[in-house]
């Protein structure tokens, strides 16, 4: 009986619909078939054989939804060589740009012309100038602070003690 259920329902679904019809009936729902008074007495009314009997039937309004995976339905779209190589001219480009945007960066920052490649920058006085500048302007905007010494702190509690007194 049940072998031909399983074509259909997997063991787990089975069950499910067996304990949720059977919880159904034994709360005293409306039995969806007719069955003869002799044949329940002779299973004393139980409500998983009443179940069984319903869904082999094909008499019950429950349906089962099983996950998926999503498919995911993207049209790709074929390219050409030519606009292949028109992507190719727009990334070149745009590296082109930002190369010079960079060499006037450098020009500004030290007043002389950038080398060919500023990606490849191997003259390390250009370098040296470039953080002795930064340094100059972070001296000039602010103080830079002495890191303490404990001796220091002990002398300023010391002296701040004898104030007190």
């Amino acid at each position: 009986m049940i072998e031909q259920l399983e074509e259909k329902f997997t063991k787990y679904e089975i069950a499910r619909i067996l304990g949720a019809r059977a919880l159904q009936i034994a709360m005293d729902a409306p039995l969806l078939l007719k069955i003869p008074e002799a044949e329940l007495e002779s299973f004393n009314y139980n409500p998983i054989e009443i179940a069984k009997r319903e869904l082999l039937a094909d008499v019950l309004p429950i349906t089962v939804n099983r996950p998926m995976p999503k498919k995911k339905e993207e049209k790709l779209k074929i390219v050409s060589r030519e606009e292949v190589e028109e992507l190719k001219k727009r990334v070149e480009k745009v590296s082109e740009e930002r190369e010079k945007q960079a060499e006037k960066e450098i020009e500004e920052e030290t007043g002389k012309e950038a080398p060919i490649h500023s990606a490849e920058i191997k003259d390390d006085k250009v370098l040296e100038k470039r953080e002795e500048k930064e340094e100059g302007k972070v001296s000039e905007d602010a103080e830079i602070m002495e890191l303490a010494n404990p001796e220091d702190e002990s002398e300023a509690e010391l002296e701040e003690v004898g104030e007190e007194d």
